[in-house]
């Protein structure tokens, strides 16, 4: 894997991310309930009771968040790459709701680990856990599409 790659995947995972975590943020206004993965980590990294500032816990909250986004991200490219799936809606979707399985998984774990007992609606937050990995398989795939086109037309360019 080339560096160019490794930054385009990273400028597609920050963007992503970032989708995500507006959808998640959106959410927890509209049901007035905590579904902002970055400060759910936070309080995840504080419960483990490790002398950290609020400032340091937050911080952690949120690049741990984009560093999972990058990760999920490289697993996409490699499923597409290596032809495992094809880049389409319907493979796209089965990335979305496997990754939204795998957050909820995660979460049970986090939660479970660290003993967290916020008063935080569960079922809520891994239903729209859900539906936010659905949303950010679908914008993967639209930054990759578009990555793929503009690749195809500065190409051409250049060989012109």
């Amino acid at each position: 894997m080339d560096i160019y790659v490794i930054i385009e995947l990273l400028l597609i995972s920050i963007g992503a991310t970032s989708a995500m975590t507006w959808f998640s943020y959106a959410m927890s206004g509209s049901f007035r309930e905590l579904y902002k993965e970055p400060v759910l980590l936070s309080f995840a990294l504080e419960r483990t009771h490790v002398s950290h500032s609020q400032r340091f816990e937050e911080t952690w909250g949120w690049l741990m968040h984009y560093v999972i986004g990058f990760l999920f991200v490289m697993g996409y490219h490699i499923i597409w790459v290596e032809n495992i799936l094809p880049l389409t809606l319907l493979s796209t979707l089965i990335l979305g709701v496997t990754s939204g399985a795998i957050g909820i998984f995660s979460w049970i774990f986090i939660f479970k680990i660290t003993r967290y007992r916020a008063p935080i609606d569960f079922n809520g937050c891994y239903i729209q856990l859900f539906f936010a990995h659905i949303f950010f398989a679908l914008v993967v795939a639209s930054f990759n599409s578009i990555s793929q086109i503009l690749s195809i037309v500065v190409n051409n360019t250049i060989i012109l």
